[in-house]
């Protein structure tokens, strides 16, 4: 009797012909379609297809066998279909005749999971070549869909500097919505790219539109506190209170990171702290609550209520108290804080024993609590 093919003989064919077809086994490819063609299009593993997996690896020759014998060019991966996954990487079976295969299959491909259409992946992979020739034969260069919502977008998010530019001088729509981080805007201030977001700026793009999970460009420039980025936005005339849904504002985000630099650059801009919204209700509830007693410092200073009601603990002196944060109670209650103010606990001392802080209990039975 034959032995079995090492791989055959531990997996399935479906997953065989996947693993064989990344490796660009033509042999084992071949071997395993002459034993069961039914496993030509089976759906599974990493790739989803063994064609995906074909063409995201680049095996010329295995594309050719698989298509030869029936594959379907449609058939979704985690990469999209096959012409996406070649796209995503730039190289590969549809190299030495890319405008005939992307003529006949890429323009209307339904959107992947993840890489969007065609144009979108090469862009985020960053190959001009395929990004031209797509363009060239009538790709729609503002198509939505996908994780990165644009083309434009995508580019920007992949860090591809050089593709965002050609998007940009081919027509695409600098303030287009979709995707994560809503517009491309957004997504180069939430990665920090400066030059791409000067570029942008340059493009017209607009500084206080609203969309993504940031809500706007200058609450994605706060959360990973890039300075420079902010000061570019502020410069162009972002709005320094513009809420930013969940995240509340700049401020409050700035605020809850513990970004000192980017919340006296916010202050120093108008930033009113007392603006209300996002999970902690106020900037020095969210600096309270996250122990970063420098903020909360700044903060007083600047004017914050310091009995200001509202998010998840009600005040800051309850939010300070239920985590344990010592210093931050202190300064708190020599500021004058309500101790008796009512919140999510019940009053502060009620807060300081959920969160079975003692020190606090008796720091704030000795303020008569």
């Amino acid at each position: 009797m034959e032995n079995p093919s090492p791989i055959t003989a531990t997996i399935s064919n479906e997953h065989a012909l996947q693993l064989a077809s990344s490796k660009g086994d033509e042999d084992l490819v071949q071997m395993i379609l002459n034993k069961d063609l039914s496993t030509i299009n089976a759906q599974g593993g990493f790739y989803g297809n063994a064609l995906v997996a074909a063409s995201y690896e680049g095996h010329e020759k295995v594309v050719e066998i698989l298509l030869a014998a029936g594959a379907d060019m449609n058939e979704q991966g985690y990469f999209g279909d096959s012409i996406q996954a070649a796209a995503a990487t730039g190289f590969g079976p549809y190299e030495k005749d890319i405008e005939e295969l992307f003529v006949n299959w890429a323009m209307n491909n339904p959107h992947a999971r993840h890489n969007g259409d065609a144009l979108q992946a090469a862009s985020f992979a960053g190959h001009e070549k395929v990004v031209q020739v797509l363009l060239d034969k009538g790709g729609d260069i503002n198509a939505r869909g996908g994780d990165h919502g644009t083309a434009l977008q995508a580019a920007i998010a992949g860090g591809q500097e050089r593709v965002a530019k050609i998007l940009l001088d081919r027509g695409a729509d600098v303030n287009a919505q979709g995707g994560l981080y809503g517009n491309a805007l957004q997504a180069a201030s939430f990665e920090g790219r400066r030059r791409m977001v000067k570029l942008l700026l340059k493009r017209g793009a607009d500084v206080n539109t609203q969309g993504g999970i940031y809500g706007n460009s200058l609450v994605a420039a706060s959360c990973p506190g890039h300075e420079s980025v902010l000061q570019m936005l502020l410069a162009k005339g972002a709005d320094v209170d513009a809420h930013g849904g969940y995240h509340g504002n700049a401020l409050h985000v700035a605020s809850s990171e513990g970004y000192d630099n980017v919340v006296q650059m916010l202050l120093d801009k108008g930033a009113d702290p007392n603006v209300q919204g996002g999970e902690y209700g106020n900037a020095l509830q969210a600096a309270s609550w996250q122990g970063h007693e420098k903020v909360v410092e700044m903060l007083l200073e600047s004017g914050a209520d310091i009995n200001a009601q509202g998010g998840k603990f009600g005040n800051a002196l309850q939010a300070a108290c239920y985590r344990g944060h010592d210093t931050v109670v202190r300064i708190l209650l020599e500021n004058g804080a309500d101790a008796s103010a009512f919140g999510h606990c019940g009053n502060a001392l009620r807060a300081a024993s959920a969160g079975g802080h003692r020190n606090l209990v008796e720091m704030l039975s000795d303020h008569g609590v």
